[in-house]
């Protein structure tokens, strides 16, 4: 069946686990919001911990997880050091996966449908 599918191609073995792990570690609702508000500029842990609602320490093991998986970065500034989002593809990621939530959530049909096409 995908024979007849001109230039059908899947992912190498690497692209699945490296996929695979970054869904997993941001499965987590305070990782997304930590993403979130990096998404709009670099932040302390202080500052982010206040954003998500969570003690301080445990934003920093988040931080220190989504770094490793290199969807964070941070720049240290004397004793502090200011996190931010890796790159762009972090925020098409979380863009993606909230539009989704959001259809989800509010029952919207997909977009391109013929029915969100009819509903415009």
């Amino acid at each position: 069946m995908h024979s007849s599918i001109e230039n059908f191609e899947m992912p190498n073995e690497e692209q699945v686990h490296l996929a695979a792990e970054s869904f997993r570690l941001m499965a987590d609702p305070t990782r997304i919001k930590v993403l979130w508000a990096l998404l709009q500029g670099e932040s302390s842990v202080a500052c982010l911990a206040e954003l998500a609602g969570a003690a301080p320490a445990a934003v920093s093991q988040h931080l220190a997880k989504l770094r490793l998986a290199g969807l964070v970065k941070g720049r240290r500034e004397g004793t502090f050091v200011y996190y931010s989002a890796a790159d762009d593809h972090v925020k098409g990621l979380l863009d993606q996966a909230l539009f989704h939530a959001d259809h989800l959530d509010r029952d919207l049909p997909e977009a391109g449908s013929d029915s969100a096409a009819q509903s415009a």
